[in-house]
């Protein structure tokens, strides 16, 4: 059975209001939740940026869900870090947390003040990064030198069976890549062939564990305000790669995204006010074969999305699940 799950966009809503939501998703039947983790959106309109690792510490205090996180190791974030919040939230919530690991974006990596390094530099510190962090789980110590450098590091207070460490891909060639390494691979919306291919790649190098897709849809009573929202807040996310991985800031996305056109939305974006037309395009997305199906509705507000997808949409999918 599909695993229908939230998805809590940090870029666009209070966390204050986020941990409401995920709570009423809970309560409207939603049987998972995940998050992603930016130190910034993809634009000024979207306007917020909150901590993940802080809120998921709420979040699965005040839920029963299991949650993920898609979070980038190696530059902003070094990797005994992320081992340790991951080993954490793992420990006190024995069960209910996985994290995907990726290679990042510009958009949040170039804080730190280092150079934002070519993809397949980056690929090669993802791998070894998840490494380290699969080493230190064990509750090995670990020095490294490499990409990253790791001094005599060790985990002290570790779950009994530790998180997950998903594979994200939107590309063909990075779902090869998860394959070596990853539990399972969460990927997002795209053309059902396009789907098939990053699927088909990931299973036929080897890859095990679930299979997750992320779907962003826009949805509102009357067509025109769904058509609204999806532009206002998600024109500035149509860029494939590597132009969503390269772009530094969000004034460079708002930029970047100044010619685009409402249909052109449409490409990233599930946009219907008809939520029978909704409940169709997602059962034929996870009947490509999806274990898990994460909605992301892309307006800042969350709880008339909620309500409707959980009394319409969710009973239906069960049905034909």
């Amino acid at each position: 059975m599909t695993t229908i799950g939230f998805h809590a966009s940090h870029e666009q809503v209070h966390p204050a209001a986020l941990l409401r939501a995920v709570q009423q998703a809970e309560q409207a039947g939603f049987d998972a939740a995940m998050c992603s983790d930016h130190f910034a959106p993809w634009s000024a309109r979207q306007g917020h940026s909150g901590f993940a690792w802080s809120w998921l510490g709420a979040a699965l205090a005040t839920t029963s869900l299991r949650f993920g996180v898609v979070n980038a190791p190696g530059q902003r974030y070094h990797p005994a870090i992320v081992a340790q919040a991951a080993a954490t939230l793992a420990a006190m919530f024995p069960g209910r947390f996985w994290a995907a690991l990726g290679s990042g974006e510009n958009a949040n990596e170039h804080i730190t003040g280092d150079p934002w390094p070519v993809k397949e530099v980056r690929d090669d510190r993802l791998v070894e990064t998840v490494g380290v962090i699969r080493r230190l789980l064990a509750g090995e110590e670990v020095t490294h030198h490499g990409l990253v450098t790791v001094d005599r590091a060790r985990i002290w207070t570790l779950p009994e069976e530790p998180p997950a460490l998903i594979g994200p891909a939107v590309t063909v060639g990075t779902a090869r890549r998860a394959a070596t390494w990853a539990d399972g691979l969460i990927t997002i919306n795209q053309p059902h062939d396009v789907l098939r291919e990053i699927v088909d790649a990931y299973r036929s190098e080897g890859g095990r564990g679930p299979l997750a897709l992320q779907v962003h849809v826009s949805w509102a009573p009357d067509q025109a305000e769904a058509e609204r929202i999806a532009f206002d807040q998600w024109r500035s996310n149509v860029f494939p790669p590597p132009v969503c991985w390269d772009l530094a800031t969000p004034e460079h996305f708002d930029v970047a995204s100044s010619h685009v056109r409402p249909e052109d939305v449409h490409r990233a974006v599930l946009v219907s006010s008809d939520l029978g037309q909704q409940t169709a395009w997602i059962a034929e997305l996870a009947a490509i074969g999806f274990d898990e199906v994460y909605l992301h509705h892309v307006g800042t507000e969350q709880e008339a999305f909620v309500d409707a997808f959980g009394e319409r949409v969710l009973p239906q999918l069960r049905a034909a699940r």
